[in-house]
């Protein structure tokens, strides 16, 4: 992850405070409380009040939400104390996203696969309805939305806080801003199709370009890797999407031959740092494919291709060398190192630079 985004408070946090009482002060008490009724919820007013308005509703939403609730409470009603004890470990860990992102030895992460075979119709439950809470058809709803604000007004506060424009998964691509009509989709870091308890959470929901959340990221899972060479649940680190005191990203490329017009991705190697990230940068990498994005990159007419002219262009008809160009570029990086994607184009022209692409006798 090349920055971090800033955390934005929002209304919407709301949400997770009403999905936190009815997980500990409802379904965890279910084994030593009376049949499921709305007093269980006389204690968290405005909850009360959703779950009321939701009762009469026959809002498919609606139905979806308090069913749901009373369905899982009666699974929860039949658990012993360990189980209840080892569900709200879960519920817990799975909420610290940034421990989790961390590989906090002693933060428990659990997925719908590591729950209990025998615990197959709670966990089908829990699964439909943790899944189903970021839906429209809930979220639209005027009962809960007074409560709760709404995502399109928190995208619109979060970008007041994160103006780099930029996902900062790939650097690469451009979010939509103030001036778009249309907002980013919000990734669930964790996957709400693999782990319960956090799809509504705002810490594990960050904007994220299309390529990076539709065509890359998609449902792989950022805290294990895809295959675990030892066959158990090994876990690995990555980046925290809020860090609030990121490690700027090194990034390094080095050609194999001076024929630009010749290379292709086996040609290129790119290496990153610092190696106190490796863990994390490995797992960015293999998550968001980001070895194959940089090299095509590189490798474009309009982009890595369209650099080296720049650089060709203006030795050959503005009479500026290309040390001069580079020394220049080499400010506007620091200065903006994501525009024209700066951070990338610097380290890919000056291997161009080392491997002889700029010498006179070697013109494009």
């Amino acid at each position: 992850m090349l920055f971090s985004y800033t955390y934005v408070p929002h209304q919407m946090e709301k949400m997770q405070e009403f999905i936190d009482f009815i997980f500990f002060e409802v379904w965890c008490k279910a084994p030593d409380s009376e049949r499921f009724n709305l007093s269980l919820f006389a204690t968290k007013p405005e909850l009360h009040d959703v779950m009321q308005a939701f009762f009469y509703s026959d809002a498919n939403g609606a139905d979806f939400f308090y069913g749901h609730v009373e369905r899982i409470y009666n699974l929860f009603s039949k658990l012993d104390e360990p189980q209840i004890e080892q569900f709200k470990q879960w519920y817990r860990g799975n909420n610290n996203v940034e421990k989790v992102c961390a590989n906090d030895s002693i933060t428990q992460l659990v997925r719908y696969a590591d729950i209990p075979v025998a615990l197959k119709d709670l966990s089908d439950q829990l699964s439909s309805f943790f899944k189903g809470l970021y839906s429209q058809s809930l979220l639209d709803l005027t009962t809960l939305r007074n409560k709760i604000g709404d995502i399109d007004n928190h995208y619109r506060s979060f970008l007041k806080a994160n103006k780099a424009g930029k996902c900062p998964f790939c650097g690469i691509s451009d979010l939509h801003g103030q001036y778009h009509t249309k907002r980013e989709a919000y990734d669930h870091y964790l996957p709400k199709a693999l782990y319960p308890f956090n799809s509504i959470n705002l810490r594990n929901l960050v904007p994220a370009c299309h390529n990076c959340n539709s065509s890359y990221k998609t449902s792989k899972d950022p805290a294990h890797p895809v295959k675990d060479p030892a066959g158990g649940t090994k876990r690995r680190k990555v980046f925290y999407p809020y860090c609030t005191d990121p490690q700027p990203i090194e990034i390094v490329v080095n050609i194999a031959k001076p024929d630009v017009s010749a290379l292709t991705p086996q040609d290129i190697s790119i290496h990153f740092g610092p190696a106190t990230l490796v863990d994390e940068i490995d797992t960015w990498r293999d998550v968001y494919g980001i070895d194959e994005r940089y090299k095509a990159k590189v490798l474009g007419e309009n982009d890595g291709k369209y650099w080296i002219t720049q650089v060709l262009d203006e030795w050959q008809e503005e009479g500026r060398s290309p040390e001069a160009f580079l020394q220049i570029l080499a400010k506007q990086t620091l200065k903006s190192p994501f525009a024209e994607a700066n951070f990338l184009k610097m380290p890919f022209l000056e291997a161009c630079r080392a491997k002889g692409v700029f010498d006179a006798a070697n013109p494009l």
